[in-house]
């Protein structure tokens, strides 16, 4: 149980080139935002300085070099590192990628003692991270394997929650890939991620079909017919309230997703571009799925505006927020199961 009562929350530094640090920092420049968490940067002071004065933003900080030291009220530097990174704001060099997983790497072993209690991470690039140690296409699939559970990458803001069956699948792979077995698992991992995470008690579902207007009866492609349908039929059998496939093209247009808590897209592009055409720089990229909290904002390094001091730090701040949400109504939520009587209180 926390002493204290207010979160520890962890924050991995990302990409130094790109606008990671100033987001973190405008955000927590706010110090209201104190008042809800105990935020923890896993970096570096000289990194922090170096960052902030570039940037000309006001945040003082206070170091240090075990998480227990962290004090509330105060943007906390873990420092990593010793040295100083050559930062090349707007560039993708090795030397960025090198910190950016040195970061990861320290915030995501705290998480995994207990020692912060969520992770939000600033956005790295995906190339130069690469390493002997780390051979994945992004956070999701590393956050899988550290951490327990099953992984789902859900897209979430108030107004609109998208899982993908598939993430970071070669669209040529798509079809492929989808099973009968992977449907039901993502789809009842977003059922249960709303309502542990969400408070929504009976969560509606829809999916939407593989194929153009969900394969027309099996005239463009089969995979709709012969592995979509078959899913969701089970699903339903089995008391879910699962609905679709639905046509893909005219399903956001039409609003249709308004009559859904989520939707669960076949693959990346499906899900994500709809999703942040209606609600870019509001939106929360949540690895659902998983033992523990981790948010990201909804945007990348921006390499085109890094050290420019302009970037709109919205969706990190909505992050920050969405991972202490989530962490309070999973608190909630296991109080209720263990009370049986606050529970069926709930139910009524």
């Amino acid at each position: 149980m926390r002493e204290t009562g207010k979160i520890k929350l962890g924050i991995s530094i990302g990409d130094l080139n790109g606008i990671g640090c100033e987001v973190i920092l405008k955000t927590f420049e706010d110090s209201r935002m104190l008042d809800f968490c105990t935020p923890v940067i896993f970096a570096s002071n000289k990194t922090i300085s170096f960052q902030k004065n570039e940037l000309k933003i006001g945040v003082n900080y206070n170091g240090i070099h075990k998480v227990e030291q962290a004090l509330d009220g105060k943007v906390n530097v873990f420092n990593v590192w010793r040295e100083s990174p050559i930062v090349k704001f707007g560039e993708a060099t090795p030397e960025a990628g090198k910190y950016a997983l040195l970061s990861l790497r320290a915030a995501v072993a705290a998480l995994k003692k207990g020692e912060i209690d969520v992770l939000v991470t600033a956005p790295i690039n995906k190339n130069n991270i690469q390493a002997k140690d780390f051979n994945f296409p992004g956070h999701t699939d590393f956050l899988a394997q550290e951490l327990g559970g099953e992984s789902l990458m859900f897209m979430v803001t108030d107004e609109l929650k998208v899982g993908l069956i598939t993430d970071h699948v070669a669209i040529k792979d798509v079809a492929t890939t989808i099973d009968a077995k992977l449907i039901k698992s993502k789809a009842l991992a977003i059922e249960n991620s709303l309502k542990v995470d969400f408070g929504i008690r009976k969560p509606k579902i829809a999916l939407l079909g593989i194929n153009p207007h969900s394969g027309d009866n099996g005239v463009i492609g089969k995979e709709d017919e012969e592995v979509m349908k078959p899913a969701i039929e089970e699903l339903i059998k089995e008391g879910h309230l699962v609905f679709g496939p639905y046509s893909a093209d005219s399903f956001f247009g039409s609003d249709n997703y308004t009559k859904f808590d989520a939707i669960l897209a076949a693959y990346h592009d499906q899900g994500l571009i709809p999703f942040k055409t209606l609600s870019f720089g509001k939106g929360v990229n949540y690895t659902a799925g998983l033992d523990k909290v981790r948010t990201s904002p909804d945007h990348g390094t921006a390499y085109e505006i890094a050290g420019k001091g302009v970037a709109d730090h919205s969706s990190f701040k909505e992050a920050v927020f969405t991972a202490l949400k989530i962490f309070k109504n999973r608190e909630e939520y296991q109080e209720l199961t263990a009370n049986p009587l606050k529970k069926q209180r709930l139910k009524r």
